[in-house]
């Protein structure tokens, strides 16, 4: 058997983990649900309908809580155009400087010197995210100055839970060496389930999901309930947490 090496991979989701999300994309979710149907979801809401595990994407949950609703669903597509136009405010393929849309309001959750030190301590890093390329590149790039970070974003892998960009990642920054542990970090019970598929389709592979609430998040007990049940082995604080865990709790 091939004795662990002695690096570990580090990947990030990007919403609720690099950034806070609750005024932009579920402020999206929630203006484009109140479009359709007049009514517009809580925050609850949304977080009842994620913690089923099956609704990473913010369009499907979007169409889903309108089906819930009872009100009429539009097409995919249509809703897409109304949730890109609340979310951007301008081409998504455009100049960011022209977004006026909710991705204007996106605190940071972690600092740019957060990466520094990661490598600096030999941790091999990405994101695998479910957030549209223009978006993930805009604050992973433009706000936190990082250059041509590897990345899995919407289009490029299954959704979550699918473990398949979460694999593709993990090979890649492994480059046919042998980790001594591959973490992700998510916000979401479909981010601890893709962590846990991945460890059924690569049992060979050190796998382990670090899981952290979202800031919106009031009942932070009973979220990280969830987040255990669903196979969390570590539940974080904050994001900024992740450098003293990873390297103590991984490496020691």
């Amino acid at each position: 058997m091939q004795a662990l090496g002695s690096f570990t991979i580090l990947l990030f989701d990007i919403d609720g983990v690099i950034r806070d999300v609750a005024g932009s994309y579920r402020r999206a979710l929630q203006e484009t649900v109140a479009h359709y149907s007049g009514w517009r979801p809580s925050a609850a809401d949304i977080d009842g309908l994620k913690a089923e595990g099956s609704w990473n994407n913010d369009w499907d949950a979007s169409l889903e809580l309108l089906r819930r609703r009872g009100a009429g669903v539009p097409e995919r597509d249509a809703l897409i155009g109304i949730f890109s136009d609340f979310y951007f405010g301008g081409d998504p393929q455009g100049d960011p400087g022209n977004w006026r849309g909710f991705i204007g309001d996106e605190p940071l959750l972690v600092e740019p010197q957060l990466f520094d030190d990661l490598s600096a301590a030999g941790i091999r890093w990405g994101f695998v995210s479910g957030a549209e390329p223009p978006s993930a590149r805009f604050v992973l790039q433009q706000r936190l100055g990082l250059v041509d970070p590897p990345l899995i974003a919407m289009g490029d892998a299954p959704d979550k839970p699918d473990p398949t960009g979460l694999i593709r990642l993990a090979d890649q920054l492994a480059a046919g060496e042998r980790p001594g542990r591959i973490a992700y970090l998510g916000d979401t019970v479909a981010d601890v389930r893709t962590v846990v598929q991945a460890r059924l389709q690569r049992p060979d592979w050190p796998w382990c999901s670090l899981a952290v609430a979202p800031p919106h998040v009031t009942k932070r007990a009973a979220y990280h309930e969830q987040l255990r049940q669903a196979g969390a082995d570590h539940i974080l604080e904050t994001s900024r947490a992740v450098l003293p865990v990873i390297t103590q709790r991984l490496h020691g």
